[in-house]
């Protein structure tokens, strides 16, 4: 597993900032430069499992460790849902188990920071960092329209 590290400074409030990275309208919107037709199914309650889908049905299976409204969220992944299906047994699956992935919001200078630290799979960090930075300027671009 390698650790990836991303921030990025949002003139808008962490409640902004917050909605825009966890509401069924807006969540979609920035994760599909991940894959088009992303969403979650979850309650985003601590202790809850979400499903991250993409278009197909098939994404990853995570729980929700932390959960600090307009502050943060640790998510523990536990596996992938091939169409539909939670699979946490088989190789591709184990791979992701245990990654974490993090949303820090902090307030200041009439601004807020978003910094995120995801644990990937080794055969998908050149992926992610490729995505990431692009994903970080949608949050941002959503966050801060009027």
């Amino acid at each position: 597993m390698i650790k990836l590290h991303y921030n990025i400074i949002i003139n808008a409030t962490a409640e902004k900032i917050w909605d825009v990275l966890w509401s069924a309208t807006n969540y979609p919107q920035w994760t599909s430069v991940f894959d088009p037709g992303s969403h979650a199914v979850t309650d985003w309650k601590k202790g809850s499992k979400v499903h991250f889908l993409g278009a197909e049905a098939s994404g990853m299976v995570s729980r929700i460790v932390e959960h600090k409204p307009n502050e943060y969220m640790l998510f523990e992944h536990l596996g992938e849902i091939k169409d539909g299906v939670e699979d946490l047994e088989s190789p591709q699956a184990k791979q992701w188990a245990g990654a974490l992935e993090d949303y820090t919001l902090v307030t200041g200078n009439g601004n807020c920071e978003l910094t995120t630290t995801i644990d990937i799979a080794d055969d998908y960090v050149k992926w992610f960092e490729e995505m990431w930075p692009k994903a970080m300027e949608k949050i941002k671009n959503l966050a801060e329209m009027e």
